[in-house]
């Protein structure tokens, strides 16, 4: 298995990489590991102590839970495993509170943490807005979770496609139109000669609208290997895209471990 990172964006948390030498049960695999059992924290319990807004409690905790928030993944454990047995400690859950008067517009940003590690990744976020004479404080306890329990603890969006391998053929008769029907723009007409713009192959979903246009069909040929695929992960920003892949492997590998003993038995 190899792999090659051929797009890289920090600031979006995004990541795009060339998995190959592998299989597609493998790179699923991968890829719904990252998406349900990659651990995050997210708001669980809330107790509201003053709420006269125009939301209900309900609504409110609804927007809270799906706040996503940075996870130190090192300094906590699940409920399930952590010493306490799930009863509450400082190694399996956080406080955090929030209070605020009207007239104002409520942010996620508002919401204070005890543990600094540990906050909205994004300050900006509209809870509510509270009028003249209204107020919203409570405290809420975030807990670390799986997504395959809850989507509020999925720590982001991975998804994947065969490499595409594009070659021309032979010259269409009408090269533009041919670029034409890439939706891609994949294709380039010079001079009357169709071309592949390399810096945009990885682009290519397989559509093969190409492929299909009148009298030039066999013009271009698009094939696929089964065993190279292109990944993109899209962090919500509780945890990098690397912390993601890591975190991922490592749980993979404890799962083939526990099939390996369970095998013995």
């Amino acid at each position: 298995m190899e792999v090659e990172i051929i797009d890289q964006n920090k600031k979006e948390g995004k990541i795009k990489f060339i998995l190959s030498k592998t299989t597609p049960a493998y790179a699923n695999t991968i890829r719904r590991i990252m998406m349900s059992e990659v651990p995050t924290m997210a708001i669980e319990d809330i107790e509201f102590r003053q709420n006269n807004s125009v939301l209900y409690d309900e609504m409110i905790a609804l927007r809270l839970g799906l706040i996503p928030l940075t996870t130190d993944i090192k300094a906590y454990n699940l409920p399930s495993k952590c010493t306490c047995s799930g009863a509450g400690c400082a190694r399996c859950q956080l406080k955090l509170t929030l209070k605020a008067t009207g007239p104002k517009t409520v942010y996620s940003g508002d919401i204070k943490s005890k543990d600094p590690k540990v906050k909205p990744v994004h300050d900006k976020m509209i809870i509510l807005k509270l009028l003249e004479g209204q107020a919203l404080e409570f405290e809420a306890t975030a807990v670390l979770g799986l997504g395959k329990e809850h989507a509020k603890w999925s720590p982001g969006h991975v998804y994947f496609q065969n490499v595409p391998h594009i070659k021309i053929i032979r010259q269409p008769k009408d090269a533009q139109k041919v670029a034409d029907a890439c939706p891609k723009k994949i294709f380039e007409n010079k001079s009357g000669k169709l071309s592949v713009n390399e810096k945009k192959v990885y682009d290519c979903d397989l559509c093969e609208s190409c492929l299909h246009i009148a009298d030039e069909s066999g013009a271009v040929e698009v094939k696929s290997d089964e065993s190279e695929f292109i990944f993109t992960i899209e962090s919500w920003g509780q945890l990098s895209p690397k912390e993601m892949i890591e975190k991922s492997a490592e749980t993979f590998d404890a799962k083939l471990e526990e099939l390996k003993e369970l095998l013995k038995e």
